[in-house]
């Protein structure tokens, strides 16, 4: 007797976001957070680098330190927020206020190939408890001709408690 599963396609390694933006080149962060506070850190900006559209359907956090939990991924316009905001307070009065903001996150976000995106990805981040590391690692999941990929981008921030 011969039994097949039906399975979801396995994502393979994608190639199409550019890995070598401004945000590969070090580490974000602040000296300064307080337990109880709530951060946005910004994910690289999505650049196609190939002459086909994508479609990104998930982000994520590769490493997440002990003291830090992600509330959520959200995904805003840089027009929206006034260009990017890298790495804010919430709350802080230079900060982007997220929550009136239109959030492009509940649908796949399209980048045109041998284009930047306009809208771009921000980890929510609570700090519980003094963080023991850095959060590290930007995984991007996206459909290109049909086809799941899945391509994690260098990416850096360090909240510590002074």
């Amino acid at each position: 007797m011969l039994l097949a599963a039906c399975t979801a396609p396995k994502e393979a390694e994608g190639h199409a976001l550019d890995g070598n933006g401004a945000q590969s080149s070090g580490t974000v962060g602040n000296e300064h957070v307080k337990v109880g506070q709530t951060w946005w850190f910004a994910l690289p900006v999505p650049h196609n680098v190939t002459g086909q559209p994508i479609e990104i359907t998930a982000v994520s956090l590769v490493t997440v330190p002990k003291g830090i939990k992600v509330l959520e991924y959200d995904a805003y316009s840089l027009e929206d927020t006034n260009g990017l905001a890298l790495l804010a307070v919430e709350g802080d009065k230079f900060a982007p206020d997220f929550g009136k903001l239109k959030n492009y996150a509940a649908g796949p976000v399209r980048v045109a190939g041998k284009k930047s995106s306009d809208v771009y990805f921000l980890a929510k981040l609570k700090i519980l408890s003094p963080p023991k590391g850095t959060a590290h690692g930007c995984r991007f999941k996206y459909q290109q001709a049909g086809h799941p990929f899945v391509q994690t981008l260098d990416c850096e921030v360090e909240l510590t408690t002074g």
